[in-house]
């Protein structure tokens, strides 16, 4: 009997790419076991849906730490615990300490809604918008100490329309972002993305660009 890759979610807000993955889990799309949502924040609507489905819920207060690598350090023991396979931040809303993470390099991925390393941070509709963008899109990519920095795994893009202000804009991306973030967890619980030597590998061999998502499938 094959053991389910068994997966952990950090959150800050109402957790639509939670409920991303989850959906896509029910579909047969996503053959994993979701051991974990945790938050920095207990009324997080990512918690409430956790634990609709069942799923073991974790909420810490930063304010019961001293200081933030204090609650980066007690968080992470405790997500330790749950013994994930992988690490999904899907918008957890706080600075990571290095030494926190360290260990979790290579077994975490965070989704970014810009086309890194473009507007990395906050605000980044609204950035895109101001620049005079194209285009803009959604990043998954696995976490570094550096802010939105580590190795991109993949992309998906939207174009700018004439139309489009910060909030259409987030509306559009976001239904993106729910087919990019599962189609990449998938191809790390196949087995076929891993990080070696910085890089990211997809069946072995290492990409020289992130990979393109479209409609649900990823390709070089």
């Amino acid at each position: 009997m094959t053991t389910p890759f068994r997966i952990a979610v950090l959150a800050s807000g109402r957790g639509s790419n939670f409920a991303a993955l989850l959906a896509a889990r029910d579909r047969g799309e996503l053959p994993v076991e979701f051991v974990l949502v945790a938050s920095d924040k207990a009324d997080a609507g990512a918690l409430a849906l956790a634990r609709e489905a069942g799923v073991p819920t974790l909420a810490l207060s930063p304010r019961d730490y001293a200081d933030r690598a204090s609650f980066d350090h007690a968080l992470f023991e405790r997500v330790a615990e749950a013994k994930p396979d992988l690490l999904v931040l899907a918008g957890f809303m706080r600075i990571i300490d290095g030494g926190a993470l360290a260990p979790w390099v290579g077994r975490m991925v965070n989704i970014h809604p810009s086309l890194l390393p473009k507007y990395r941070g906050l605000h980044t509709h609204r950035r895109a918008l101001a620049a005079g963008d194209a285009e803009h899109g959604a990043s998954v990519h696995f976490v570094t100490a550096e802010l939105d920095g580590g190795p991109v795994i993949a992309q998906a893009r939207i174009p700018i329309g004439p139309d489009d202000d910060e909030q259409r804009l987030a509306e559009r991306l976001l239904a993106v972002e729910h087919r990019l973030l599962p189609t990449v967890v998938a191809g790390i619980a196949a087995g076929r993305i891993t990080l070696r030597d910085g890089r990211v590998n997809l069946d072995g061999a290492p990409l020289d660009a992130p990979l393109d998502c479209r409609e649900g499938k990823l390709s070089r």
